[in-house]
């Protein structure tokens, strides 16, 4: 009896170091795999992280409108069938889904301090608030958002601070997103390729106007460096292009050029 007891308890005693061993290897490799995708972390790039990041928001998205949640359950795939409908999108994560190429730039409409008013012009606009507490800052950003393939939107953002102003532009420029109508219409040009603009067109904000006109191929963007931006991220390639009024008050010029830009779909060609 006396052996079967001690038999027993070195079983018992080898299987406890069994558990041990086998806890201790399982606590080995957990951390292991966090150290490796610590280290992966570590290596992505800026733009990679803000990717992964925008990935994990919208596999958390939960829709609060009708066509948010006819987009997330697949029932609408492209984004077309929303403007052919008229719907209006209230959420950008709609745009995140039917659009995953996209693009956003922002719009030097500040200036920072220099001397004789020679600042460098910069995407932060701030402006101060007296109260008796003392100067409240705050800060407004332009943003423009487009995939290159005809899909362009501009939205502006206002907070206290520089990122939520800059995630309220973005958001904002998400929501007005719009299709236009590219082509070639230069008499220098008879191609087929979505360069340039179908017709003449023009847009007007306060005082500043913007006069857009066809190009052909290997003109360029003949326009500012902020319309620029809008006209590669629209997918323009060449584009003439003049300005009328207060050019310098980056704003009315943005929203001026959008307003062209957006003429073309009402136009009938």
């Amino acid at each position: 009896m006396a052996v079967n007891i001690h038999e027993k308890n070195l079983e018992e005693m080898s299987k406890i170091i069994e558990r041990k061993e086998k806890k201790k290897e399982t606590e080995a490799t957990e951390e292991a795999i966090k150290e490796m995708t610590y280290e992966e972390r570590r290596r992505e790039t800026r733009e990679e992280r803000f990717a992964r990041e925008e990935k994990e928001k919208l596999s958390s998205w939960v829709p609060k409108t009708e066509l948010g949640r006819e987009v997330k359950n697949g029932k609408i795939k492209n984004i077309d069938e929303i403007f052919a409908t008229g719907r209006k999108i209230l959420e950008p994560e709609i745009v995140d889904l039917l659009l995953p190429d996209l693009k956003n730039d922002m719009l030097f409409i500040g200036q920072a301090k220099g001397k004789f008013g020679g600042g460098k012009r910069r995407a932060w606009r701030q402006t101060q608030k007296k109260t008796k507490e003392g100067n409240i800052a705050t800060f407004s950003v332009m943003a423009v958002v487009g995939n290159g393939k005809g899909y362009i939107g501009l939205g502006s953002g206002r907070a206290k601070e520089t990122l939520p102003a800059r995630e309220k532009a973005i958001r904002k420029a998400k929501i007005n997103i719009q299709k236009i109508i590219r082509g070639c219409a230069s008499f220098d040009c008879s191609c087929d390729e979505l360069h340039s603009i179908p017709i003449i067109t023009t847009g007007k904000c306060s005082s500043v106007t913007v006069k857009l006109m066809p190009a052909p191929q290997g003109t360029g963007l003949v326009a500012g460096v902020e319309l620029k931006k809008m006209l590669r991220l629209a997918g323009i390639k060449d584009v003439y292009s003049k300005t009328f009024g207060k050019t310098r008050t980056t704003i009315n010029n943005a929203k001026a050029c959008f307003e062209a830009l957006i003429k073309l779909n009402k136009a009938e060609i």
